[in-house]
């Protein structure tokens, strides 16, 4: 079986997967959780882009068999970033409700101007350069479908995030080139973009295969089980 490299999104890091990780242990696989620069809980917010893509070729690149890579969110442009330095340890991209961007584009390109100004203005606030976590919209943009007891855990995972992951316009040119195979496990219940937008992205990939789930932008933790079966379901076709 092959090994699954579970990469996070802004705000995240690898303790978000555990129980992803636990229920892909029960099925036979071997996960490894990642938790970018500046995502630590004791991390410095003084991290680059760059940063980012370093590690996860470092990662990466120490695999002696090939893995499938997950990416959740903002995950999926610091791959399109990442990978093509290290593709042939790459078996499979599965991208989870991802930001898969044009050449030459940033996250923030994508995002509402009022939005962007907040989180740069908070971001400015915070001394650290590193947008705060807002309960406000983590609840009513990512974990709509969350119960009480699992939105206060998610919110004690969260971690203040490096504004460089939104603002850095990426190279997606060598991404668009590679032969490898890609799957979206699209969360059906997700209102953090408008509808249809992340299905949108990956089509610009081409035709390639998608499994639904419903669940919302942070189903890895709010509905794990059902998570985890549409994950599964990518992992193996």
């Amino acid at each position: 079986m092959s090994k699954i490299v579970l990469v996070h999104g802004a705000w995240h890091n690898g303790h978000c997967w555990k129980e992803v990780s636990d229920l892909l242990a029960k099925e036979g696989y071997e996960t490894k959780a990642l938790t970018l620069p500046g995502n630590g809980e004791k991390d410095s917010k003084d991290v680059s882009y760059d940063d980012y893509v370093d590690y996860l070729v470092k990662e990466l690149s120490v695999e002696e068999e090939k893995v499938i890579v997950v990416a959740h969110s903002s995950a999926g442009h610091v791959i399109q970033m990442a990978i093509p330095k290290v593709h042939t340890k790459v078996e499979k991209i599965i991208f989870n409700n991802a930001w898969i961007l044009p050449h030459g584009k940033s996250q923030f390109d994508f995002v509402p101007d009022e939005i962007k100004y907040a989180m740069r203005e908070e971001a400015k606030k915070s001394g650290t350069g590193a947008i705060p976590i807002d309960p406000g919209f983590v609840r009513g943009m990512l974990a709509t479908k969350a119960s009480e007891e699992r939105f206060n855990a998610l919110m004690d995972i969260l971690v203040t995030q490096p504004l460089v992951i939104m603002e850095t316009p990426i190279n997606a040119r060598d991404f668009e080139v590679l032969d490898i195979p890609k799957v979206l496990l699209y969360c059906t219940q997700d209102v953090s973009v408008p509808p249809g937008a992340f299905v949108g992205m990956f089509r610009a990939l081409g035709d390639n295969p998608i499994v639904q789930v419903e669940c919302d932008h942070e189903g890895l933790f709010t509905n794990p089980e059902i998570y985890t079966k549409g994950l599964l379901e990518c992992i193996r076709m």
